[in-house]
């Protein structure tokens, strides 16, 4: 089990085959796979229809903290603690396996459900403190690419994630957060996925160290197309 963050762009030529690559991950089931659609490729002719600056703001972050100068797409974040390029579905599997080999996986346990109005999220026994975060992505959307290096082409888009905020603290105790079930509704229309992360600074993450997803509870046909 690992976190695969990948930073795409609907802009970006290289991108269509790690998105294909993140829905091969979905569909497995093995991780918690999440997009973010970053925004500085939409000077080119195309603006990305999932994108935001927090998201861009979130691939800068992680950048710092890996001590480089620049950001590319498609770029995977394994666990908060390595990259490889996005494409390389191979690449990203052989590094969520090293990763845990190497004690540096999802060590603390995390679980969330909904019970009648709430998500009640249930985070275990560990070392340390790290932030609790709340990522509310879309299901699944078919993009039709009119500008820009993809033009002409129909991607499908997987866990675009649409905002993201802290949710709490967790102190190394056993946990346990309540949001309201409603926000799965108004925020994303896949779900949420909650991340236990360390934070290097107060604006530089880290490592993560528990996630899963909840999933909405808002019919498929009523969501955002």
């Amino acid at each position: 089990m690992g976190v695969v963050e990948l930073f795409t762009s609907q802009g970006c030529s290289s991108c269509p085959k790690a998105d294909k690559a993140l829905e091969t991950l979905i569909r497995e089931g093995r991780v918690v796979a999440l997009a973010y659609h970053v925004d500085y490729w939409n000077y080119l002719g195309w603006t990305d229809t999932l994108s935001t600056k927090e998201n861009t703001e979130r691939q800068y972050d992680y950048a710092r903290m890996f001590g480089r100068g620049s950001v590319y797409t498609p770029q995977a974040v394994i666990n908060g603690r390595a990259h490889v390029n996005g494409g390389e579905l191979g690449q990203i599997r052989s590094q969520v396996e090293a990763l845990g080999a190497q004690g540096r996986g999802l060590s603390v346990d995390v679980s969330a459900e909904v019970v009648q109005d709430e998500i009640r999220i249930r985070i275990g026994n560990g070392h340390g403190k790290a932030n609790v975060f709340a990522a509310y992505f879309d299901d699944q959307q078919d993009v039709d690419i009119m500008e820009g290096e993809n033009r002409g082409r129909r991607v499908t888009y997987w866990h675009a994630v649409r905002d993201m905020e802290t949710i709490g603290m967790w102190e190394g105790a056993e946990t346990t957060l309540v949001l309201p079930a409603s926000i799965l509704n108004q925020k994303g229309t896949g779900g949420c996925a909650i991340l236990v992360q360390r934070m290097k600074t107060a604006d530089t993450p880290g490592a993560i160290l528990g996630a899963t997803v909840v999933r909405s509870t808002l019919p498929q046909t009523a969501r955002r197309q």
